[in-house]
């Protein structure tokens, strides 16, 4: 069944809501996973039970022909004084259990744009359970999204960042400064195998 969506964050909301397993995960359109054996590293992570959160690195990939990189997100693991510096994992690699969903709430929809960054800061500056990062590319997303679209979404993307690191009390300007400043370096290194 297919109905109209209040925004990209409604839509990612609905899918929480409508999913019936116990580990959620998002394949955004026009995305796809980087190979067959994504999801058996996804679900080996969550054999720990302790585990509530797995995430990986992220390749953004050319429209036209997505076996060249444009950009290389490599996130490492998590400890929460990164988050103060901008850390974040790529959303569409963040698969977790139900039960964060159940007690974090879902996402934002009044934010159009960084509801994603706005939910991973309400999450990880207030998570007791473990997460698993893994260190290989599990996701490769087309390049052309909405929040770097032009201008004025770029400029709507910092304000509404600010206002999610305000709201979760992980930092200041000089978080919003870190996380644009490690995009810089993504553009540059380029991983080792894809």
């Amino acid at each position: 069944m297919s109905e109209p969506d209040d925004g990209i964050y409604d839509a990612v909301n609905k899918g929480v809501r409508n999913s019936t397993g116990d580990v959620i995960g998002f394949i955004h359109s026009d995305d796809f996973l980087a190979h067959n054996g994504v999801l058996a590293r996804i679900a080996a992570a969550f054999e720990d039970p302790a585990v509530e959160a797995v995430f990986s690195d992220l390749d953004y990939v050319a429209q036209a022909d997505t076996s060249r990189v444009i950009r290389h997100w490599s996130t490492g693991a998590f400890h929460p004084w990164r988050l103060e510096y901008g850390w974040m994992p790529p959303h569409p690699t963040l698969y977790l259990r139900r039960e964060v969903y159940e007690h974090f709430g879902t996402y934002d929809k009044n934010m159009r744009i960084a509801a994603d960054y706005d939910f991973i800061l309400r999450y990880f500056s207030q998570a007791t359970g473990k997460s698993v990062y893994i260190p290989e590319v599990l996701y490769k997303m087309r390049v052309g999204g909405v929040s770097n679209r032009n201008w004025p979404k770029i400029r709507q993307k910092m304000e509404e960042d600010m206002l999610a690191i305000r709201r979760n009390r992980v930092g200041g300007l000089h978080t919003l400064a870190f996380k644009n400043l490690s995009k810089v370096s993504q553009f540059l290194v380029r991983p080792q195998h894809s």
